[in-house]
């Protein structure tokens, strides 16, 4: 079975209440993680009893927000599509993965998921998945930063373009980068004053970041490079901190077959799919485990 053929399984009943998209949960669970990053950014700011630890707890929460992003490209977080944009936004300023631009990106993702010279995430070397050196290069989250502020700067040239990029979009993503591009100044200038926003945002971000790249390598890591998401992706088994952290996005494979579910109907989806699942993980350590035997 491939993924286009489930989907026909599907009743009229169950594909409305997959895809029902609810303020109230979307904005719940929001609540819930925005608390969690605010606390331990007071606990790190007021020099509490093993704040230094907190730091990379901080740094997790943070780069995490990169799940909810992703799932505002698909405007299913909320019902209200314009608390989708800005929701999106805000996390893209956070983690500096400019909102606009990455909607396209993710939707060319979706679209050739794991196809070869198509999908733009298999972009570049992918020789991390072989060897040591570059896999430590790679989960080290430096990379990514080379590539994120090349990009915003990039975009605030005027200059983005890439074949998933229509022209239309183009004006937005300028003008969304030299905004986000004025308020990193800005921040930076704070520094002078006080180093605040130095150790709850900026050194949790680069402590984190390592966290966030082993996670998305077990998205498509080691899956075969064909178009059937059932057979293209990975669902990945946790507990119930890195679900709530990742708005269910370990139910990856899920996702993908049915991208406009939003994130609190994948456990139901997961049970409506388990059984023609190609690619299951039992934890994260376990797949970065059998990722480094492979190295």
């Amino acid at each position: 079975m491939d993924h286009k053929t489930f989907l026909k399984t599907l009743s009229a009943e169950q594909t409305e209440r997959l895809t029902k998209r609810s303020d109230r949960r979307g904005l719940r669970h929001l609540l819930g993680h925005v608390a969690v990053i605010l606390v331990i950014g007071m606990w790190i700011a007021a020099g509490w009893p093993l704040w230094w630890v907190m730091l990379v707890v901080q740094g997790v929460t943070i780069v995490f927000l990169f799940t909810l992003e992703h799932e505002a490209t698909h405007k299913t977080p909320f019902a209200n599509e314009t608390l989708n944009e800005w929701v999106g936004r805000s996390c893209g300023l956070l983690i500096v993965l400019p909102f606009e631009w990455f909607r396209y990106f993710h939707l060319a993702h979706h679209r050739f998921t794991n196809i070869a010279d198509k999908d733009p995430e298999l972009a570049g070397d992918q020789s991390h998945y072989d060897a040591w050196g570059p896999f430590l290069w790679h989960v080290s989250g430096v990379p990514y930063w080379g590539s994120m502020l090349r990009q915003v700067l990039v975009n605030a040239a005027g200059r983005a373009d890439a074949g998933y990029l229509p022209e239309r979009a183009k004006p937005r993503i300028e003008r969304e980068a030299r905004w986000v591009l004025a308020i990193y100044v800005l921040a930076l200038i704070s520094l002078i004053w006080t180093p605040v926003l130095l150790w709850v945002w900026i050194v949790p971000l680069l402590l984190g970041q390592p966290f966030l790249r082993l996670y998305l390598m077990a998205e498509h890591g080691r899956c075969p490079q064909v178009a059937n998401m059932l057979d293209n992706s990975r669902t990945t088994y946790t507990n119930a901190v890195v679900r709530f952290l990742a708005w269910n996005m370990p139910y990856h494979t899920e996702h993908h077959v049915f991208p406009s579910v939003p994130f609190y109907q994948l456990p139901e989806l997961n049970r409506l799919i388990q059984q023609d699942l190609l690619h299951e993980q039992d934890g994260y350590a376990a797949f970065t485990r059998e990722t480094i035997e492979h190295l």
